[in-house]
């Protein structure tokens, strides 16, 4: 198996174990792994009348810095134009749906989960 394939396979397993989590948390599960031109979307969920585009970081430990500190002003941007792209293919309106973007950041094998919810904005 290649490097490529394992670190996807990894990937998917957090993006389970964040889905999970959330689901726990009373969230609803609606798309995984969205991907367009413009970038791909881990998780949609809805909490509550609340679309939440949500993206999975994982680190194996705190030792090079917290999950959530990969989320780039870049990724950011791409994850707001990728959520934007994917309201336009529902026919919903940025401008009328309420919708968010949280960031789940996984340590320790999933054992150290942090939930932030709004963590990315619009500028």
């Amino acid at each position: 198996m290649t490097s490529e394939v394992n670190h996807r396979k990894t990937g998917h397993q957090y993006e389970q174990t964040a889905a999970d989590y959330l689901t726990r948390h009373h969230l609803r599960l609606i798309e995984k792994n969205f991907f367009c031109r413009s970038g791909e979307i881990d998780l949609i969920m809805k909490d509550k009348t609340t679309l939440v585009f949500v993206e999975v970081k994982y680190r194996k430990s705190r030792a090079y810095g917290h999950a959530a500190e990969a989320v780039t002003q870049s990724k950011a941007k791409k994850l707001i134009k990728t959520a934007f792209f994917w309201l336009k293919k529902q026919n919903l309106s940025p401008y009328t749906t309420d919708f968010r973007f949280d960031i789940v950041a996984i340590h320790q094998g999933g054992a150290d989960i942090d939930w932030y919810q709004n963590a990315i904005t619009q500028e």
